[in-house]
């Protein structure tokens, strides 16, 4: 198969799951996002190795289009990298989740959450899925889970929801967000990870100022990996306005 017949196999298989009858297009750019569609909106549920197979195939082949980031040769402790984060190959990358935890159900959404399902695999949510169910309650604001990365150049996900501003930011935003990087890294240490990538944890929807976000990521890490193994920390930004802060900051 070919990556465009493979898309056509998953999507039909998404269709039939659903009893749903939509024409199917015909260039690359539609079958991905009517597959990204699809997938977004599939509940955590089992689902036949074949497709798992082919999915796997087609999303591994989309992220050597796309291009792997690696820091290997980077000497420095705190980076600043721009760019969609599924294509950093790290120990592991950081997911600003919800409180759910099981990913974005919005298709094709543009946040973090949303494009870290999708490239992942299907298997992401299922993983969610069973240990939300077994942990039994919502995740709480400040804390940390761990999975496989699947189908991204990382090897691990960290799970995190970060605190959800309204009105002016308290002392308590301040400490869940750096309880956020906190227990992301401590997670990582304590399964021997050497390198993580951040995202910007509560800015945008959850609508912790950036600036303000980004010195307590910076204090909080800096802080962290003064007695740590962990070797590397790559704080992942996608606009140029959180690159120059954090630039501005890390070189003060």
């Amino acid at each position: 198969m070919n990556q465009d017949e493979r898309l056509v196999y998953l999507i039909q298989y998404l269709l039939e799951e659903k009893n749903l009858d939509i024409d199917i297009p015909h260039t690359h750019s539609e079958l991905f996002q009517l597959y990204r569609s699809l997938v977004n909106m599939r509940e955590a549920k089992t689902i036949s190795q074949e497709f798992l197979n082919i999915q796997d195939q087609m999303l591994q082949e989309e992220s050597q289009r796309k291009g792997i980031i690696s820091f290997d040769n980077t000497i420095d402790k705190m980076i600043v990298w721009k760019g969609d984060i599924t294509r950093l190959k790290v120990d592991a990358i950081v997911n600003a989740a919800n409180n759910q935890m099981e990913g974005c159900f919005i298709p094709r959404h543009s946040c973090i959450d949303n494009a870290i399902h999708t490239y992942a695999g299907i298997q992401l949510r299922n993983d969610c899925h069973y240990i939300m169910k077994k942990q039994g309650h919502l995740e709480p604001t400040g804390k940390a889970k761990i999975t496989k990365a699947y189908n991204l150049p990382s090897q691990y996900i960290l799970h995190t929801v970060g605190p959800i501003i309204k009105g002016q930011v308290t002392k308590k935003d301040e400490e869940l967000l750096a309880s956020c990087y906190e227990s992301c890294l401590r997670l990582a240490e304590q399964h021997q990870l050497k390198t993580i990538a951040f995202c910007c944890i509560s800015t945008g929807v959850f609508h912790f100022p950036n600036e303000h976000a980004a010195r307590i990521a910076i204090k909080t890490v800096k802080d962290y990996l003064k007695d740590s193994t962990i070797e590397k920390v790559i704080f992942n930004v996608f606009k140029d306005d959180d690159e120059l802060i954090y630039l501005q900051l890390l070189n003060k």
